[in-house]
């Protein structure tokens, strides 16, 4: 359980932070930037949100809530000592990588086959889920960079790999299940 009774504590005014082990790091460093980014993500996903209803804002919630699993990930690193850790480390699990890939099938079901790509926009909610794909997208980049300098867990990279896929989806649902998707018309402008 997480207390919080004191929200600022100075102890990053020096320019660095602590991970969930307790070691402290410059806030530019390749893990802040990545659990940073998921959190600018889940920021996203909120202002989505004010435009979703129904199955799309059940999932963004689930989704939401998975974020802040993957950011735990992220800030614990030694993952090759979880097994001696004082206490349970939060990891992000296949079972969450899986259960997006079941929802993307049950909501890609429901679409036609795209004749082109997809420009972001029609609804205001497939805008704001075009928009969450995209910091997603630079999320995983980040998360992908992060581990080639230390060692992370695999599924957070196959989570965001998977919502990425999810919020283009979900933004093809926000589009009148994809009848009101803009399409990309190579060279129309030339």
């Amino acid at each position: 359980m997480v207390v919080l009774n004191r929200i600022y504590t100075r102890t990053g005014d020096a320019g660095d932070t602590a991970l969930g082990n307790g070691a402290r790091v410059p806030k530019h460093s390749a893990r802040v930037n990545a659990y940073g980014t998921v959190d600018e993500l889940n920021a996203t996903i909120g202002l989505a949100r004010l435009c979703a209803a129904g199955e799309l804002d059940e999932g963004l919630a689930r989704i939401q809530n998975d974020l802040f699993d993957l950011g735990a990930d992220l800030c614990t690193p030694d993952i090759e000592n979880d097994a001696t850790a004082k206490y349970p480390r939060l990891r992000m699990v296949a079972a969450q990588v899986s259960r997006l890939e079941a929802e993307i099938d049950a909501l890609n079901a429901r679409l036609s086959p795209l004749r082109s790509f997809v420009l972001p926009g029609g609804t205001a909610l497939a805008a704001h889920l075009h928009l969450c794909r995209t910091v997603c997208r630079r999320a995983e980049r980040l998360v992908v960079e992060l581990a080639g300098l230390e060692t992370v867990n695999g599924e957070t990279v196959r989570y965001l790999n998977r919502l990425s896929d999810w919020m283009f989806v979900a933004g093809r649902i926000a589009n009148d299940d994809g009848a009101a998707d803009v399409l990309w018309v190579p060279g129309a402008n030339r």
